[in-house]
């Protein structure tokens, strides 16, 4: 995937310009970067606890986003946030909770962070059986039935694409 497809697997979930976001377990960013292209100002929380990778982050940020003003944070997202952080617009969790077994407590922990209206924006593959890449698959079936449980009462499917490693991925809307 390129830049234009995360891009447009987040589209429909980024109702307005601006705004405060968070992007979840971000690595070095592909979807941050995706976020900023649709933000075009704004804030973006990147939390991962790979140093390295928001640095890479950083940089590719400065270049390519100017206008959005990008905090990094190097922590483990499945505990709570022990630095300040406002209420959120909104909040991206791709490719990213498919390592974990126990999902529920950790979408409640993001749930959280959201303000009321806030919306949670998920990519995963749409897959029933994992592998040693994507240990924990979340289907969007199973994804519907666990964002209910954590407490968002609307669930939409954004997007589907075919996917050369796992048949397909797709991007979900929570709020």
């Amino acid at each position: 995937m390129n830049h234009e497809d995360h891009v447009n697997l987040l589209r429909k979930g980024v109702p307005a310009t601006g705004g405060l976001w968070a992007d979840f377990g971000c690595g070095t960013g592909a979807f941050t970067l995706a976020l900023a292209d649709l933000l075009i100002d704004g804030t973006i929380y990147a939390i991962d606890k790979d140093a390295g990778a928001l640095s890479v982050l950083e940089e590719e940020m400065r270049q390519r986003f100017p206008r959005i003003t990008l905090r990094t944070q190097r922590h483990d997202y499945t505990r709570p946030i022990v630095f300040q952080m406002p209420a959120l617009d909104g909040i991206v969790a791709a490719n990213t909770l498919h390592f974990h077994r126990d999902k529920l407590p950790i979408v409640r922990l993001l749930k959280s962070y959201l303000r009321e209206g806030g919306r949670m924006l998920l990519v995963e593959y749409n897959i029933d059986a994992g592998n040693y890449a994507v240990p924990h698959p979340l289907p969007f079936s199973a994804w519907q039935k666990l964002a209910a449980q954590a407490g968002f009462s609307h669930t939409d499917l954004m997007m589907t694409r075919p996917s050369r490693f796992l048949k397909e991925i797709y991007s979900a809307a929570s709020w």
